[in-house]
C-alpha cells in the first residue's frame, strides 16, 4: 500500500523555508514556483575579496611561522621569534574566517536589496497547504519510447512546527514508439484522472482536519491546546472516513 500522510500530524504547521531552496524540486508543479531574487552584483566582488584574503592570510601565516622557527634556531628563542610564530599560527588557524565573513556580508547586502522579493517569497510559501498531490508527466526517451511517470508529492513534518515535501515516483511505465499515439494519450489521461481523484481526496481530508483543529485551538498556542486541537482534528477526520465507508462517494 502506498504510504500517505496523516493530516492530523500536519495541521498547525508552516511550510519550511527549505522549500525555497534545497527542497524546491520536491514541490508539486501545481503550486507554482517562487519569485526569484535577482543576483547581487556586489556578491561576486565581496566573495572574491574574501577568497583573496583567505589566501593571503594562509601564505602570510606560513611565512611568519617559518620566520619564527628560523629566527629561533639562529638567534635563540626571543620575543620576536615567539611573536612571529604565534601570529603565524593564528593566521593559519583563522584564514577560513574570511570566507565566512564575506558570505555573511554578501547575504546581508542581498537581503536588504531584495527585501521586497523575499517578503513575497514568504507570502507565497505560506499559501502552500500540506496535503498529498499526485502529478502525471511524460518524457520521450532516446529510442523514441514514451515514459509516463506518476509522482507523489507527500508532505512530511520537519522540526516542531513546519513541513516540507518528499517526492516519490509512484508509478512508471514505458510505451514503445510503435504503440499508437491515441493509446498512449488515453493511458496518460487515465493516470491523470486517477491522480486527480487521490489529490482531491487528500485535500478534503486535510481541510476537515484543519478546520476542526482551528476551531478547537481558538487562538491559543500552548502545547496542551495543540494536543486537544489535534485530537479534535482526528475525531473529525475519523467521522468523515466512517461516513464514506457507509456511503462511498462517487469517483471516476
Amino acid at each position: 500500500m502506498t504510504e500517505t500522510s496523516n493530516p492530523v500530524e500536519l495541521v498547525g504547521r508552516e511550510p519550511d523555508e527549505r522549500l525555497l531552496s534545497q527542497d524546491l524540486d520536491n514541490l508539486p508543479v501545481a503550486v507554482g514556483r517562487p519569485e526569484i531574487a535577482p543576483p547581487s552584483r556586489a556578491r561576486r566582488r565581496i566573495v572574491g575579496t574574501g577568497a583573496t584574503l583567505t589566501g593571503v592570510s594562509l601564505v602570510l601565516g606560513v611565512l611568519l611561522v617559518l620566520i619564527g622557527v628560523i629566527d629561533g634556531v639562529a638567534s635563540g628563542i626571543g620575543l620576536a621569534a615567539v611573536l612571529a610564530f604565534v601570529v603565524g599560527l593564528v593566521l593559519i588557524a583563522t584564514h577560513w574566517g574570511w570566507v565566512h565573513v564575506a558570505e555573511i556580508t554578501a547575504t546581508s547586502i542581498e537581503g536588504r536589496a531584495n527585501a521586497d522579493v523575499l517578503a513575497r517569497q514568504r507570502q507565497w510559501l505560506a499559501g502552500i497547504e500540506p496535503y498529498t498531490r499526485i502529478e502525471v508527466s511524460t518524457a520521450v526517451e532516446d529510442d523514441g519510447s514514451i515514459t509516463i511517470n506518476s509522482v507523489r508529492h507527500r508532505p512530511i513534518p520537519t522540526g516542531e512546527h513546519s513541513f516540507t515535501f518528499a517526492r516519490e515516483v509512484e508509478h512508471r511505465e514505458v510505451h514503445s514508439p510503435d504503440e499508437p499515439a491515441a493509446s498512449v494519450t488515453e493511458r496518460a489521461e487515465q493516470l491523470r484522472r486517477e491522480g486527480a481523484v487521490v489529490t482531491e481526496r487528500e485535500r478534503e481530508r486535510y481541510e476537515i482536519a484543519a478546520q476542526a483543529y482551528e476551531s478547537a485551538l481558538m487562538g491559543r498556542a500552548d502545547e496542551e491546546q495543540r494536543r486537544l486541537a489535534r485530537r479534535a482534528a482526528s475525531e473529525a477526520l475519523s467521522g468523515q472516513i466512517n461516513t464514506n465507508l457507509r456511503e462511498p462517494p462517487l469517483v471516476e
